[in-house]
């Protein structure tokens, strides 16, 4: 017989970090930001993908688009809008918030909120941090900014280039300040280890089997879950940096070209799960 919890309703948020393959932090030393325009732009590749399977199932998410790519691809903003999918802001420059000025944070995140806006004449309400580097200065600047909420906080521990917030606890929702909303990042602990359950590398790592099982440990005591993404990891041709040391090469490219697979496997899943598909924004007002 069924436990009663497995028939509540379930909501995911499917969110997608709009950056290109040389503007990760594993390869920061290779590409700094003066060799940008150098580089062969290959978001579209990923991001396309992304739109196809979407669409294929009616899936509205969150897309936090770099300001630097929109500047570069405001018709790429507007497609991904014009889908019907929430665009959110990744900040401009991808470096990492706690390596930042205020002054520098603040010029960022205003330039990339008024660039996206301006592309697709609606408001911004969201904001997510490169590599998670959230702080207590990054939510209290999002507030002076009129942003309504930040999907930065990741609750996995141990990763050493994720921030930290000083009012945080379990729950995927929660108030970080007086104006902003926090929509974390979930890890669920399983036999006494804490595992990330958000995406990314670690959902191109585990195998499809792990990462169902952790998402319905997830949904025992949860009824929200944000998953994450980057177009370069749906995109196996792109270029393989051969300089950049085994760690950050394993990082980059670990099972590149089985993920589109496995995330059309695990869309499946949720949905076999009775789980509805919504925007982090929609969430918001729905749990409002």
């Amino acid at each position: 017989m069924k436990n009663q919890k497995d028939n509540l309703k379930k909501y995911v948020s499917l969110s997608f970090d709009i950056e290109d393959w040389f503007q990760v932090e594993s390869f920061k030393s290779l590409f700094p930001i003066e060799t940008w325009d150098d580089q062969k732009l290959r978001v579209d590749k990923g991001t396309d993908k992304i739109l196809n399977l979407l669409a294929k199932y009616d899936i509205k998410a969150t897309f936090f688009i770099l300001g630097w790519i929109a500047d570069r691809k405001p018709e790429l903003v507007k497609k991904i809008y014009d889908y019907g999918h929430e665009v959110s802001s990744h900040g401009y420059n991808h470096q990492l918030n706690y390596n930042m000025t205020n002054k520098e944070l603040y010029n960022d995140f205003r330039k990339s909120k008024i660039l996206l806006e301006d592309i697709i004449k609606d408001e911004v309400l969201g904001y997510r941090a490169p590599t998670f580097s959230i702080s207590d200065d990054v939510i209290k600047l999002l507030g002076d900014l009129d942003y309504k909420y930040d999907s930065s906080f990741n609750q996995f521990s141990k990763h050493d280039r994720y921030g930290a917030l000083t009012l945080k606890n379990n729950n995927i929702k929660f108030e970080a300040s007086e104006h902003i909303t926090e929509v974390s990042l979930p890890s669920t602990k399983f036999l006494n280890f804490e595992f990330p359950i958000a995406g990314g590398g670690f959902f191109r790592l585990y195998p499809l089997w792990l990462t169902k099982m952790l998402i319905k440990e997830h949904f025992k005591t949860n009824d929200y879950y944000v998953f994450y993404a980057h177009p370069w990891e749906f995109d196996p041709e792109m270029p393989k940096v051969k300089n950049a040391g085994a760690i950050n090469k394993f990082r980059h490219y670990v099972n590149v070209k089985s993920n589109y697979t496995k995330l059309e496997d695990f869309i499946n899943y949720l949905q076999s799960l009775n789980c509805s598909f919504i925007s982090i924004s929609d969430y918001l007002k729905l749990k409002k």
